[in-house]
C-alpha cells in the first residue's frame, strides 16, 4: 500500500487494523476517502474565493480557506465513518436520513461561492446595473427633496405670467375695439375718429397702462424667483455629483445579483441549479454508496469487534454490579449480627445485674421497702 492511498485510506475515516483483515473493501474505501478529500479541498476553494470577494486579501482568504476546508473535511469524514451498516435497510435508512440532511446543506454552502465564479462575467454586468439603479435611487432622493421648493416657485411664477397674460388679452381686445371703430368694420359701423372711437381708445389706453404697471410690479418677481429655482438647481446638482458611487463587489451584492440574473434567464437559473445538484451529488456519494450496498466484510469484522467489546463491558459492569451488592449484603448482615450480639451482651448484664440483687435481699440486709426507697440496685450501679 503506497502513501498515497493511505492517506486516502486514512480520510475515508476506515480502521486500517481491520481493513488488512478484508482486502475486498480496500478500493471502496480508497474512493470513498477520495471523494471526502476532494469535498474539503473544493470547500476551501469556495469559502478562499468567498473571503476574497469581502476583504481583497489573498492571505486572508488562503487562511480562512484552508480552515474553512479542513471543518467540512474533518465533518464530512466524520459524518461517512459513523455511518455503520446493520443489515436492516430501514434501520440503516434511518441512520442514514439526518446525515444526508447535513451533507445537503454543506453541499449547497460550498456550491453558491464556486457558482459567483463560474457566472462572474454575467454577475460583473449584473453588478454595473446594480449601481446605476443605486445611484438613480440616490439622486431622485436628492431631488425628491428640492422638487417641493421647485414647484412652488414655479407655481408662484406661474400665477405671476397668468395676471399678465390676462392683462395682455384684456389689453389686446381693447386696442382690436378702438381699431373695429377707427376703420368702420366694427361698433357703430362708421370710418371716423369720433368720440366713440376716442372712448373706446382712452379705454385701450388705460388697460395697456395698467398691464405696463403690472410688468413693472411681477417682472423683479419672477426674475426673483426663476433665480431662486435656479438655485436650487444648482444646490441639487452639486450634491448630486458629490454622491459616492459605492462599489457593490461585495458578497452579498453578487449573490443579488446572481439572484437577479437567475430570475430574468431562464438558462443561468437551470446552470445554477445543476451545479447545486452535482455537489449535492457528489456530498451525498459516500453516504448513499454506504446505504445501497450489501454488507460488506468490513462491515462484519467491525461489527464482530464492536459486539465483543460491548459483551465485554455488559460482563465487567454486571460483575462489578454483584460485586457491590455482595458487599452490601456483607455488610449489612454483619451490622445485624453485631446489633444483635451488642443486645445479647446487654440483656445478660441486666439479668446478671437483678440476680444479684435478689440474692442480695435474700440475705435480709435490707427490707424490700427500704431498698425501694432508696433507688435499689440502678442506685448502687
Amino acid at each position: 500500500m503506497n502513501k498515497l492511498e493511505s492517506f486516502l485510506l486514512m480520510c475515508s475515516g476506515a480502521h486500517s487494523s481491520i481493513l488488512k483483515k478484508t482486502p475486498s473493501d480496500h478500493n471502496k474505501y480508497v474512493g470513498i476517502g477520495a471523494t471526502i478529500f476532494f469535498t474539503g479541498l473544493l470547500a476551501a476553494i469556495s469559502a478562499g474565493y468567498a473571503i476574497y470577494t469581502v476583504f481583497d486579501s489573498w492571505l486572508a482568504s488562503f487562511i480562512f480557506g484552508s480552515v474553512w476546508g479542513l471543518m467540512i473535511f474533518n465533518l464530512d469524514r466524520y459524518i461517512v465513518s459513523s455511518m455503520k451498516r446493520k443489515g436492516s435497510f430501514w434501520g440503516d435508512l434511518g441512520v442514514a436520513i439526518p446525515r444526508m440532511v447535513l451533507a445537503i446543506i454543506i453541499s449547497i454552502v460550498i456550491s453558491k461561492p464556486l457558482e459567483l465564479k463560474i457566472f462572474e462575467k454575467e454577475i460583473n454586468a449584473e453588478i454595473v446595473k446594480m449601481e446605476q439603479e443605486t445611484y438613480k435611487q440616490q439622486e431622485d432622493k436628492v431631488n425628491d427633496r428640492f422638487n417641493h421648493q421647485t414647484i412652488q416657485l414655479q407655481s408662484e411664477i406661474n400665477q405671476l405670467k397668468t395676471e399678465i397674460q390676462a392683462k395682455q388679452t384684456k389689453r389686446d381686445d381693447l386696442m382690436n375695439i378702438a381699431q373695429q371703430e377707427a376703420d368702420g368694420t366694427g361698433g357703430s359701423k362708421q370710418k371716423n375718429l369720433g368720440p366713440i372711437y376716442k372712448a373706446k381708445k382712452a379705454d385701450a389706453d388705460h388697460a395697456d397702462q395698467e398691464l405696463k404697471d403690472l410688468i413693472a410690479i411681477h417682472q423683479p418677481l419672477i426674475a426673483q424667483k426663476e433665480t431662486q429655482i435656479n438655485d436650487i438647481k444648482l444646490k441639487a446638482g452639486n450634491e448630486i455629483n458629490n454622491l459616492k458611487r459605492a462599489g457593490l463587489g461585495g458578497f452579498a451584492s453578487r449573490i443579488d445579483a446572481l439572484s437577479r440574473l437567475a430570475a430574468s434567464s431562464q438558462a443561468i437559473w437551470f446552470a445554477s441549479l445543476f451545479i447545486m445538484l452535482l455537489f449535492i451529488a457528489i456530498e451525498t456519494a459516500p453516504i448513499f454508496t454506504k446505504l445501497i450496498s450489501s454488507r460488506s466484510p468490513y462491515d462484519f469484522v467491525l461489527n464482530k469487534h464492536e459486539h465483543v467489546f460491548e459483551m465485554n463491558h455488559k460482563e465487567l459492569t454486571q460483575i462489578l454490579s454483584n460485586a457491590t451488592k455482595n458487599k452490601i449484603e456483607v455488610e449489612t448482615e454483619t451490622n445485624n449480627y453485631a446489633s444483635q450480639s451488642i443486645l445479647k451482651a446487654e440483656r445478660q448484664l441486666i439479668d446478671q445485674a437483678l440476680n444479684n440483687e435478689v440474692e442480695r435481699l435474700k440475705r435480709g440486709s435490707l427490707n424490700w421497702k427500704t431498698w425501694i426507697t432508696k433507688g435499689g440496685f440502678l442506685k448502687e450501679a
